[in-house]
């Protein structure tokens, strides 16, 4: 296999990798996290903002999220955002900062998010199998325009599925830690 297209292709499986990564930082877990309310839009100056270019979010102690606008004047815009969010906050405002008080986790609210999580890391996992698919086209599509020999398409194909099972079980194991993260008291 061609090294410039083994590359792509480790590339567009890494992006969906990241995606997911991404994905369940979203997801909340029983311990606060600034990474959870960083992508909340914020309406400033008419303007929707995610609140990480608008203020700190520091966690203090684990159960607790602190918000520290750049500009004071969006603290109320800020709050607004937050409590309407579907987290389930209820933000404190004491006129300089914002604090969160992240709620326990119920079990059942724990397994709604588990399951969250499995959804997630199916999608990541079908992402990484169209990129397989896409790769191998492009290969079956070179060995018919004799660009690639019978060999070289063999030695191609198993290593695209290598770097596949790779993709997958980096996948299962960023949702294993999550799911560790959700269901741990």
């Amino acid at each position: 296999m061609d090294e410039h297209f083994s590359i792509e292709t480790e590339q567009h499986m890494e992006k969906s990798l990241a995606a997911l990564r991404r994905e369940l930082a979203n997801i909340r877990t029983g311990r606060a996290n600034p990474a959870v309310i960083e992508h909340l839009t914020v309406d400033y100056y008419g303007a929707p903002t995610p609140l990480q270019q608008l203020a700190n979010i520091a966690a203090p102690d684990p159960r607790q999220l602190l918000v520290q606008p750049y500009d004071r004047s969006a603290l109320g815009n800020i709050e607004k955002a937050i409590r309407s969010s579907d987290f389930g906050f209820n933000p404190t405002n004491d006129g300089s900062s914002i604090r969160i008080v992240i709620p326990q986790l119920t079990e059942e609210r724990r397994r709604d998010f588990v399951r969250l999580v499995h959804k997630r890391v199916e999608e990541a996992k079908v992402a990484v199998r169209n990129v397989r698919r896409d790769a191998n086209e492009t290969l079956k599509k070179q060995r018919k325009d004799k660009e690639l020999s019978e060999d070289e398409e063999k030695r191609a194909l198993e290593q695209l599925q290598k770097l596949t099972d790779r993709a997958i079980r980096d996948a299962e194991s960023i949702g294993q830690v999550k799911e560790a993260e959700i269901m741990e008291i």
